[in-house]
């Protein structure tokens, strides 16, 4: 039978272990960290998977039940910070990562603004195309192409060839991207959050898929013309989902009958359908420097100088008219001529152009 004492202690670390948590918040994201793993390093297998820092506990265990497609996993946590920067690059929040730790871009991500609603939408959507696209190269040995598209289209064409499995791709995106919210329970605002984003990320997918055909018969005359489904470039993607962000929608936890769910903290405002972003919080100006948060500010940013009001105007980018112009040499290619066959060469020419930085 227990002691007082052992009661005790164990009671102590039970709130010791609650105090941790409350301090140090899991973040869903955390498993894009595995961008920053060496390609030498495994991502599968019992022991491997154990030591993969940022993975929930229900991640890890998918982790060693589906091994195979963890290295999938790692493309897709690549192609998330090079698609964010992409997108973001010439705002006040440009996708900045912070120099260690699990948590890539910053506590930024334990928050619930929009910027969160972009990066798990483009997350969930990341796992769901690396996936499919190991399914469609022969990668992966549960899964290949989507055979289920067969038969004539209503156009006339015939389906056929190797249609990209998005199904597949998107079921273990479920599964892996969704499970640390499941695991806390949908009753709560931040999982209901990432969930409804999760899935417009996927629905980007889905609702941008695309056609690609190809003629047979005599010298191209195409008297039979098969076509087979394919996922949109990851760029496109990130396009849609950038257009969600702008126009997202500000949400706050309400009771509807015996369920929670998420409605428009502006009743004049309608409910958000299941491919727009959602957000809880607002979020920070991100103009200064804020290590804590990894807030790098947007001191010694370059802007567009010509512009007051684009999203890269410096006006918006530095936070007021805090901005300097000077000139710098640049390199470009210049007086290209095309030679038979086939190749363009050019010279190089060194130009001054005027720049525009935020003030330190």
């Amino acid at each position: 039978m227990p002691t007082v004492s052992t009661v005790n202690l164990t009671g102590q670390l039970l709130l010791l272990l609650l105090l941790l948590w409350a301090t140090h918040p899991t973040v869903a994201t955390n498993w894009l960290s595995l961008a920053r793993m060496p390609r030498s390093r495994p991502v599968s297998g019992a022991a491997p998977c154990g030591r993969l820092r940022g993975l929930s506990v229900g991640q890890v265990g998918v982790c060693r039940a589906r091994g195979e497609v963890m290295e999938s996993v790692r493309r897709a946590a690549e192609m998330v910070i090079e698609e964010c920067q992409h997108q973001f690059r010439n705002r006040r929040w440009n996708c900045s990562t912070t120099p260690r730790g699990v948590n890539v871009f910053g506590r930024v991500m334990s928050q619930g603004t929009r910027e969160a609603a972009f990066v798990h939408a483009l997350s969930s959507a990341a796992v769901a195309v690396a996936v499919t696209r190991g399914c469609s190269r022969g990668e992966l040995e549960r899964c290949g192409c989507d055979r289920k598209v067969r038969g004539v289209s209503p156009e006339g064409f015939q389906w056929s060839g190797c249609s990209d499995n998005l199904s597949y791709g998107v079921a273990f995106s479920q599964t892996f991207v969704d499970e640390p919210e499941r695991a806390k329970g949908l009753s709560l605002g931040r999982p209901l959050m990432n969930i409804h984003n999760n899935e417009a990320g996927r629905k980007a997918i889905l609702h941008n898929m695309q056609v690609e055909c190809k003629c047979h018969g005599v010298s191209g005359s195409c008297e039979l013309r098969t076509c087979w489904k394919v996922m949109p470039p990851f760029r496109r993607v990130g396009v849609v989902l950038k257009e969600r962000f702008d126009g997202a929608t500000e949400v706050r936890l309400s009771r509807v009958g015996s369920r929670t769910a998420l409605l428009p903290r502006d009743p004049q405002v309608k409910p958000p359908a299941a491919r727009d972003l959602v957000y809880l919080a607002a979020s920070p100006d991100f103009c200064r420097l804020d290590p804590d948060n990894g807030i790098p500010g947007t001191a010694g940013r370059r802007c567009n100088g010509t512009s007051r009001l684009a999203p890269d105007g410096c006006e918006l980018v530095c936070c007021g008219p805090g901005f300097r112009a000077g000139r710098a040499e640049v390199v470009q290619r210049c007086s290209c001529k095309f030679s038979w066959c086939c190749s363009v060469r050019c010279q190089q020419c060194k130009n001054t152009v005027l720049i525009h930085t935020c003030k330190e």
